[in-house]
């Protein structure tokens, strides 16, 4: 290890912290309640659900960066893997709800830890997917 290595861990834990709070706060934009509004009331739920997402994509772009040479392709595939797995996550929200009445996000908003675990689970499962590719 050279002195050059160690330079680069605080500038990549810099870029990396840095996008990981831009991707968690565009991924409050499509949520149908306000993320940050309801942690501060205290729900539960919507905490739960926002940590295994916080989790999920500290999972992706672990994988970015371990798999890139640089920053600019570390950039593009977390902002490729965030897309996919939004619509992944879309999908699912959609699948569940046309066959079997499951609406996500409206029992996390109302509290429901259950539903905030599923949310989760299919967010990490998705960075896993998207990690191993």
């Amino acid at each position: 290890m050279t002195w050059t290595d160690l330079a680069r861990i605080p500038v990549w834990t810099g870029f990396g912290a840095l996008l990981l709070i831009i991707l968690m706060m565009l991924d409050s934009l499509f949520t149908r309640y306000k993320d940050f509004q309801e942690i501060k009331a205290g729900n539960v739920a919507v905490t739960t659900r926002f940590m295994m997402k916080l989790f999920a994509q500290s999972i992706i772009l672990y994988q970015a960066i371990s798999k890139s040479s640089d920053m600019w392709e570390a950039l593009i595939l977390s902002i490729v893997s965030f897309i996919v797995l939004l619509v992944l996550e879309w999908f699912i929200r959609i699948l569940l709800k046309a066959l079997i009445d499951l609406r996500l996000d409206q029992g996390i908003r109302e509290g429901k830890v259950a539903y905030a675990l599923f949310a989760g689970s299919i967010h990490l499962a998705g960075a896993l997917i998207i990690g191993a590719i």
